[in-house]
């Protein structure tokens, strides 16, 4: 018996915590119902549509900013692309010169007698050839006999005094310089008079 005394004393004093809690819970409904219309306001069609337009150059503004990041990006990239083009170019065009001097040297030294000779007209076809396809892709032999000292695209490895000549003119060429799409790729070694 005395074990449910203690038992139903538990319970009556959870049942009282129960109740007192009741109320409060009860109250908390009551007052957030009474806040939700102070807080809530009806937007009027102007302000909706004020918002709506605010929104809309919101977007619009990202939008273009967005393209002509893109846009910027573009650019960039088909410049930079261009460059490493044109720097692959040069640099096996620069390879390719040496063989084109070989060429040069060994037409040059071939006698009068041996120039019918077939091997030698199949390697001036060859060099010819070489040459057309050079000057197609922008590749010109750079003019330096006769022509007055420019030492942006000469490169003075001689001096001598010569009174047939005038003065800082080129008067032989040791090494044929090139041009690349207007751009130096080889400067002419040359001898100057003085």
């Amino acid at each position: 018996m005395a074990e449910e005394k203690e038992t139903s004393g538990i319970q009556e004093e959870a049942g009282e915590t129960a109740a007192e809690e009741t109320p409060v819970n009860e109250a908390a409904p009551e007052k957030a119902a009474q806040e939700e219309p102070q807080e809530k306001e009806t937007p009027t069609p102007e302000k909706a549509e004020d918002e709506a337009e605010k929104k809309i150059a919101e977007l619009t503004d990202r939008l273009q900013r967005t393209m002509a990041e893109f846009e910027n990006f573009r650019k960039r990239s088909e410049k930079e692309k261009s460059a490493m083009f044109e720097m692959g170019a040069r640099s096996v065009i620069e390879k390719i010169l040496p063989t084109v001097d070989n060429f040069e040297r060994g037409l040059g030294s071939v006698p009068e007698e041996q120039k019918e000779d077939a091997f030698v007209a199949g390697m001036e076809k060859v060099y010819k050839h070489m040459m057309k396809e050079l000057e197609e892709l922008g590749v010109k032999p750079i003019e330096a006999v006769g022509k007055e000292f420019d030492p942006s695209c000469h490169n003075a490895v001689m001096h001598v005094e010569d009174e047939n000549a005038g003065e800082n003119q080129v008067v032989e060429e040791f090494q044929k310089g090139y041009t690349y799409r207007d751009s130096v790729v080889r400067y002419s070694m040359v001898k100057v008079a003085n």
